[in-house]
């Protein structure tokens, strides 16, 4: 490549979002990871594209209701340039209610999806049918929405790496960082600039729910991946010795989705994970111009949202880094 006009550092999600956003507007660009692709937290388990509530709305909400939006024409073109299988799959949700009150909160909450979704998604309140894939609920109740999908985390990073490369970029280990430069650089990247970083530990079990819908019940996902596993997960740890090692709290994670869902409880565990998320002070993505890097860029803190942010994170990067149209909304700027 004889000219680079980006450089990102950091191979996750949001860097290599960024990288492919401004390939296809024909830059040329490089993405350096000492680590490797997906070293961080984008090389998860979970993979949940999981919508906020649609309520009290405001621009992360509504910059999340986009992306989710453009996820499927997204990771499509993803796919297709790299030749693989990202794992896309817009599952929608299935959520037990535990009481009246839940009951109550949630059929209000449809109502305001049905303007704040524009028509694109719903959110209803159900009956709990009868299926082996249905979450026992208190209520008899279900929140079902199409909204939310799922994603292999570490197979759509990979393919992301690869569409950048079909598109001309490079993705090293090493090399010169020139041309505009951009910080995506996870956890360490969040602590330079006083964020910080949140541990989550989650499991894959052997478990064949291909084509369901993904599940929330006590503050656990559980995402039926096509490959005939499902992740379970996470814990959130604020404090914590050893980030990449798995303990009792997954145990503790496991046993909360197997009283949840007891379907699972059969299950093989085939792997344990832990990692640790960059979380920023406001719990939002931080993008735009770096802080404390003059003149250089930063697209960080997809704390737990990362993949269903990536899409349009990478579409205004682009177009603010490119064209110097900025449409970064005033709650993710550092």
């Amino acid at each position: 490549m004889a000219t680079i006009d980006v450089t990102v550092m950091g191979a996750g999600v949001f860097g290599l979002s960024v990288a492919f956003a401004c390939a296809v507007r024909g830059a040329s660009v490089r993405v350096i990871d000492p680590h490797g692709i997906a070293s961080g937290s984008s090389g998860g388990l979970i993979g949940a594209l999981a919508p906020h509530v649609p309520e009290n709305w405001n621009d992360k909400k509504a910059f999340q209701f986009d992306s989710l939006i453009m996820a499927d024409a997204f990771w499509r073109k993803v796919s297709e340039l790299a030749g693989a299988d990202v794992g896309y799959f817009r599952s929608g949700r299935l959520q037990p209610l535990v009481d009246d009150r839940a009951v109550e909160l949630a059929r209000a909450r449809a109502l305001s999806a049905q303007n704040l979704w524009q028509g694109k998604a719903v959110w209803t309140v159900e009956a709990a049918g009868g299926s082996t894939w249905m979450p026992p609920s208190p209520s008899g109740l279900v929140v079902q929405d199409t909204l939310s999908g799922l994603i292999h985390p570490r197979r759509a990073t990979r393919a992301l790496a690869d569409a950048v490369v079909a598109l001309g970029g490079e993705v090293v280990r090493e090399g010169a960082t020139v041309g505009k430069i951009v910080w995506a650089t996870g956890w360490a990247g969040m602590k330079e600039i006083g964020g910080n970083g949140v541990k989550g530990q989650a499991a894959l079990l052997r478990y064949d729910a291909i084509g369901q819908p993904q599940l929330f019940a006590d503050a656990l996902h559980i995402i039926p991946h096509g490959d005939g596993t499902v992740a379970v997960g996470s814990t959130s740890e604020r404090e914590f010795d050893a980030p990449f090692q798995t303990d009792a709290a997954l145990d503790d994670v496991l046993a909360r989705a197997y009283a949840a869902f007891p379907v699972l409880s059969g299950a093989e565990v085939v792997e344990r994970w832990a990692g640790v998320r960059p979380r920023s002070k406001s719990r939002a993505p931080v993008l735009g111009l770096h802080p404390i890097r003059t003149g250089e860029y930063i697209a960080n803190g997809g704390f737990k949202i990362g993949f269903g942010m990536a899409p349009k994170v990478g579409e205004v990067m682009a177009d603010f880094i490119l064209d110097g149209h900025d449409a970064i909304p005033e709650g993710f700027r550092a």
